[in-house]
């Protein structure tokens, strides 16, 4: 059971994947790269300043091995294939494209560098080659982005509806999955007990954090790179997680699902009040 439902989480983010390139032109995936000062601030605050947040949590809060290791894999996990169907209608769809394809082209070389900086912290080595992480990255994210653009290039007037209908259905089933996930190993959570769920849902505060003072002045932007810092790639995640024994780390991380829409749910209902008001 929770190897298919591993495979249907990685198999909606691909379908999600495929729908962001269906709404995607070259003209976006290039924009930050053209603001090297907003990229430089994007780059810092979501491979630097969040997993560093991630070892303070795990140095302050008395928490499980398993625990640790699941925050520890969220935090370098960044690059999330969610980002443009979260950040729908706030203005910023250049920025988030763009983002979310640089920052998982840059996976191929910060995952395995901070797991093998970091394993240690956790009684293990890292077992993640780049070469690994880039395969991951080519079958799970850029092929799926490109042939959603193929398919808007052959055809241009139906590209989009397709893509929206996909967008609600891969949502559906990676929360679903998630949620079934989580029902299966319940005692998991339970035995781990608030701190869980505390831990989780005060990394995503955090994160939200670091990404709006890091955001700059532009609303967009800033609301962009708050929750791209708190929005987490799980393809990567579960990856890393695949190298621990047992389901313990790929349960936290679907529980990160659920404790991550607890708190970024208020703070993107709040962000859209403040740009309907403007």
């Amino acid at each position: 059971m929770t190897a298919t439902l591993l495979i249907l989480l990685k198999l909606s983010v691909v379908a999600l994947l495929l729908a962001i390139g269906m709404l995607s032109t070259k003209k976006e995936m290039s924009y930050l790269w053209q603001r090297p000062k907003l990229l430089l601030r994007s780059l810092l605050a979501m491979y630097i300043l969040v997993p560093l947040a991630a070892i303070i949590f795990v140095s302050l809060l008395p928490l499980a091995d398993d625990l640790k290791l699941a925050v520890f894999v969220l935090a370098i996990s960044a690059g999330a294939p969610l980002l443009p169907k979260k950040l729908m209608g706030l203005g910023s769809d250049d920025y988030v494209l763009s983002l979310v394809v640089t920052a998982s082209v840059l996976a191929i070389f910060t995952v395995p560098a901070w797991s093998a900086a970091l394993g240690p912290l956790f009684g293990r080595q890292s077992q993640l080659a780049p070469l690994e992480v880039a395969w991951l990255i080519s079958k799970s994210f850029l092929v799926p982005l490109v042939c959603g653009m193929m398919l808007r290039h052959f055809f241009p007037h139906h590209a989009e509806s397709i893509a929206d209908k996909i967008l609600i259905m891969a949502g559906m089933v990676l929360t679903a999955s998630a949620l079934v996930l989580l029902a299966t190993h319940w005692q998991l959570l339970v035995t781990a007990g608030w701190l869980a769920l505390l831990a989780l849902s005060g990394l995503t505060l955090v994160s939200l954090i670091i990404g709006h003072l890091m955001g700059g002045e532009e609303p967009g932007e800033r609301t962009a790179l708050a929750v791209s810092c708190a929005t987490r790639h799980l393809g990567l995640a579960i990856l890393v997680a695949a190298a621990v024994p047992g389901p313990k780390t790929a349960v936290f991380i679907a529980a990160y699902i659920v404790a991550s829409a607890i708190v970024a749910i208020p703070y993107l209902q709040w962000q859209r009040r403040i740009n309907v008001a403007a």
